[in-house]
């Protein structure tokens, strides 16, 4: 073999061998590992939990297809009719939603995404404004208003729902949007979060660093604080996101118009009436209800899951 055949057989082996360590570099050292035991026990363990969750949303698409008859008849696992039937099935139970909610499903739709959203972008912002200026001034009375808030988060909601109902009828915003976007708005549990993370991943190096090249207090935060925290943002949002598009006990009592109605309280006063009987249709619109908190999730899953670990370590 010449010496040139030589050389490029070592640079095959030395592009070789440093593909192996990049592709091992974030394992764990041999004593580290997990045993072969405890992999399979892992799998099998989420393995359980992936179908537990999974396993709603399957079968609200199989009785979806399903007339009042076929819910109570046949194989509750598997659809009712051929495949070859089943756009003709699931046609006939959407103009069925459609009649029983009188056309309004998807204005109740629009609604609860209005409700969640301006609320979740509103609540967020005031979270994480609070929350950075708790952790990062200090002025008289912080921690008392931090206790304060912090046992709100004791308090049940329901506790509140009268109270709120009584002064929203005193100021006539009750059958309003605003009766559901302003206090959905308010949330202790966005405030703690927005107050961890601004604990732990915004260095006070930095923020003195901008004081010094003479940056005031809204410029910091605005266009510093934000970007730090925007991935723990997203995890605020979603948060409130899903807890107003949840809210059903604040919209009973502050909403009555039809055309007003989020979905859940629309599904709600559609399944009251004394004569429906068609739960395919129900089905039918809780599983279109749902659809878009799952395309909000999936479109956010990597800003989330890095939410989530904004907190965890400092710096």
């Amino acid at each position: 073999m010449s010496r040139t055949d030589e050389s490029r057989a070592a640079a095959r082996a030395r592009r070789k061998a440093d593909r192996i360590r990049e592709s091992h570099a974030d394992d764990l050292p041999r004593s580290l590992q997990p045993s072969m035991a405890v992999r399979v026990v892992t799998v099998a363990a989420l393995t359980i939990v992936l179908i537990y969750f999974l396993f709603p949303i399957y079968w609200a698409i199989i009785a979806s297809t399903k007339t009042p008859s076929q819910m109570t008849s046949g194989n509750g696992m598997w659809f009712s009719v051929g495949l070859a039937d089943l756009p003709g099935a699931v046609a006939a139970n959407y103009a069925k939603l459609l009649g029983w909610t009188r056309g309004q499903f998807w204005r109740w739709v629009l609604n609860s995404l209005l409700y969640s959203g301006i609320s979740a972008l509103i609540g967020t912002l005031v979270a994480v404004m609070a929350g950075y200026a708790t952790a990062k001034f200090d002025f008289r009375g912080r921690n008392a208003a931090i206790a304060v808030i912090m046992g709100c988060m004791l308090m049940p909601a329901a506790l509140l729902t009268i109270p709120q109902y009584s002064i929203f009828h005193a100021m006539h915003l009750t059958n309003t949007m605003l009766s559901i976007i302003i206090p959905c708005c308010v949330s202790p549990f966005g405030f703690f979060l927005g107050r961890v993370y601004a604990q732990t991943s915004v260095p006070d190096e930095l923020i003195e660093a901008a004081h010094i090249d003479g940056a005031g207090e809204a410029r910091i935060f605005f266009t510093i604080v934000l970007r730090i925290l925007a991935p723990a943002m997203v995890t605020i949002f979603l948060f409130l996101f899903v807890a107003t598009w949840n809210n059903f006990l604040l919209p009973l009592m502050m909403i009555s118009s039809d055309s007003l109605k989020p979905v859940t309280l629309g599904l709600y006063g559609m399944v009251s009436l004394a004569t429906f009987t068609d739960r395919g249709a129900l089905m039918m619109g809780a599983l279109l209800g749902v659809l878009p908190v799952i395309i909000l999730f999936l479109g956010l899953q990597r800003y989330w899951q890095a939410g989530l670990a904004a907190g965890a370590v400092k710096g």
